[in-house]
């Protein structure tokens, strides 16, 4: 069994920390560990650093080889520029020589899991369910209506295959409005789609053959061509996600299935999934009921008066004081400042697109 991790780009829910030069991957969020960093440590001891490789942009190949010391140098894949998790799904399976049946782990390096056993665990049994030639995803326990994520629906009849874990997909439903999502969760059979996957190689490029041919043509030429070859060509591969490219084709005969994992997952995928999800790695001042987190000082000083639930990370080395206000977010770096409502996070990518619309690239 190896482990494909993806350290892409993106995270511009994060900004003003999350930047072009220092994706979200990149950032110590929960503690001093780097997300790319948390990620390697919990595959542990279930697959070692040996058998862990790492598809990121090659803008990121120092930082992945800082974070990363103890991974071997051939295990760093890079892309010329970023094409989606198709491309770096098929990159890796062809660039990688490793047995056609070999069970490959795909996880991407920008996500939280609170309990790393029960994570390896899951890997565990999907692995074994995978060893079928099907294709499987975790299927994240959820907590509630969540539209920010997509879902993974189980067969109604469970799709068992005599003792292999897991259930048969029978579709695949993107980030939904709250009532559908509540609809979902009454079937019982819904779970989170957290991106992280478990297959054999060969039945990885089987599929990638039968549902997205063009990927996996384009990739293949590209590596056989050697570094001139991915440098001109990867660019032109089509730009799409697995799951839209395999994952949901593949569950409409049948080939697909869900291993259940209820870890403590979050994908971080902004600011208010940080004040929500992940007290526990925040230095929290807690009185009366009130919650204030303060991360990533760095030698500021945040001085709270009667603040409730206010998530401020400080990394601009400046005192930062907040009063009475609630249900907020402060962000301070050394050049730009975010303050935001917590029910507006999402929102704060927009505030990037203005920036890029701008022509601010010095704050990007």
């Amino acid at each position: 069994m190896y482990a494909v991790i993806m350290a892409g780009g993106g995270g511009t829910r994060l900004w003003p920390l999350s930047r072009t030069a220092r994706p979200k991957p990149f950032l110590s969020l929960l503690g001093d560990s780097t997300l790319l960093q948390a990620s390697v440590a919990r595959l542990s001891p279930l697959i070692g650093m040996d058998d862990v490789y790492v598809v990121t942009d090659g803008r990121y190949a120092g930082l992945v080889r800082a974070q990363l010391p103890g991974m071997p140098g051939s295990n760093l894949l890079c892309e010329p520029v970023g094409r989606n998790t198709a491309a770096a799904v098929a990159l890796a399976a062809l660039a990688i020589e490793r047995p056609d049946d070999e069970i490959m782990v795909v996880v991407p390096a920008d996500q939280r899991v609170v309990d790393a056993a029960a994570f390896r665990a899951a890997l565990a049994a999907a692995a074994e369910r995978a060893t079928g030639g099907e294709l499987v995803t975790l299927g994240i326990a959820p907590t509630g209506p969540e539209t920010g994520y997509g879902y993974v629906l189980a067969a109604d009849d469970g799709g068992s295959t005599g003792a292999a874990p897991g259930r048969r997909v029978e579709r695949f439903v993107e980030k939904p409005h709250p009532a559908r999502a509540a609809e979902l969760l009454a079937t019982g059979r819904a779970s989170w789609n957290a991106g992280i996957f478990v297959w054999r190689r060969d039945a990885l490029l089987t599929g990638l053959r039968r549902f997205a041919a063009d990927i996996e043509l384009a990739v293949r030429e590209a590596v056989a061509a050697g570094p001139t070859g991915i440098e001109a060509g990867y660019p032109l591969v089509r730009s799409t996600s697995i799951d839209y490219a395999l994952l949901e084709p593949a569950s409409v005969v049948g080939q697909v299935a869900v291993v259940p994992a209820d870890v403590g997952w979050s994908d971080l995928g902004s600011w208010d999934a940080l004040l929500r999800d992940t007290p526990e790695a925040a230095t929290d001042e807690c009185r009366n009921g009130r919650a204030v987190s303060i991360r990533g000082a760095h030698g500021a000083q945040v001085v709270e008066v009667g603040a409730d639930r206010v998530l401020v990370h400080a990394a601009g080395g400046r005192t930062i004081a907040i009063v009475g206000i609630r249900d907020a977010i402060v962000v301070d770096t050394p050049d730009a400042l975010l303050v935001c409502a917590s029910d507006s996070a999402q929102d704060v990518k927009l505030v990037v697109d203005r920036l890029v619309a701008e022509g601010r690239r010095e704050l990007l």
